[in-house]
């Protein structure tokens, strides 16, 4: 089908068909929301954020305490991707789609996306801290499931396989946040959290944050594990989660809608203070 056709027989201008361009408007539109937030905002949505993903880290020990089946765990682990989605806090994983594109459409700043990264990553590493300091102190009988998930993560000689856990880690994540921006339905949004809470727990893929609950939770408990080794974990993981985010699924998606990018720019107004042709 060619351009002019598909603007013939869509309802948008742009060449592309509508439900592409409508999940377009709509990743833009919540990117922006999240680019503009205020510093007290990105902290407090990020906070939230920690302690919601810890009732996914708290039910996924439960289960692997009671059948030492991580594939089970991981089916539990998805009610804090539920709680995420339905209390609309976020992880730092989840803001390499919407803000990026909303970047690229010229709707905020690198700065933005920069505090938007590092405020929600702190809050959620603080509000996951403390959750699981809860955690350790109700449920004693878990030290042990605590200290052997963490170790599965820190203890792992850092090479190609270690990093590509990771990349595929951010992926998903990412993945499962394009899914539920594809959708206008609440049911197919919780189900798309539940299997990306598999694939993350149930698979054992690397997670910047939600691992580091794991082992924070080990360290609360007693564990032979120091938040050096955490942060030697956390730093390389944290690279490949970005990578696998941006470049697997980011990346994708940005080239297309790239038709949808440049009409957008072309159809903005320009700013105040600039004529047409200084833009």
């Amino acid at each position: 089908m060619t351009d002019e056709r598909r603007r013939e027989v869509g309802r948008a201008d742009a060449p592309v068909e509508d439900e592409i361009h409508d999940s377009f408007e709509a990743v833009v539109e919540e990117g922006t929301e999240r680019l503009q937030r205020t510093t007290r905002v990105v902290l407090a949505t990020g906070f939230a954020g920690g302690l919601e993903i810890g009732l996914g880290v708290m039910a996924y020990l439960a289960v692997l305490h009671a059948t030492g089946d991580h594939l089970l765990a991981g089916i539990a682990f998805g009610v804090g991707l539920v709680a995420l989605y339905l209390a609309h806090s976020e992880l730092f994983t989840e803001n390499f789609l919407m803000p990026i594109v909303a970047l690229v459409a010229k709707e905020g700043t690198v700065g933005q996306l920069l505090r938007l990264w590092v405020g929600t990553l702190v809050a959620n590493l603080a509000g996951g801290w403390l959750f699981m300091w809860l955690v350790v102190q109700a449920f004693p009988q878990w030290h042990d499931e605590l200290e052997e998930s963490a170790r599965h993560y820190v203890d792992a000689p850092f090479g190609l396989q270690v990093a590509v856990l990771a990349v595929l880690g951010g992926s998903t994540i990412t993945l499962v946040t394009r899914m539920q921006q594809g959708t206008d339905s609440d049911p197919a949004k919780i189900v798309a959290a539940v299997i990306g809470g598999f694939l993350l727990s149930g698979l054992q893929l690397f997670h910047s944050i939600l691992d580091s609950l794991l082992v924070f939770g080990a360290i609360q408990a007693g564990a032979s594990i120091s938040y050096g080794q955490w942060l030697g974990w956390f730093g390389y993981t944290l690279v490949f989660n970005v990578l696998g985010g941006v470049v697997l699924v980011t990346a994708l998606r940005l080239v297309r809608s790239a038709d949808l990018l440049q009409h957008r720019r072309r159809s903005a107004p320009a700013e105040p203070g600039r004529s047409s042709t200084e833009q």
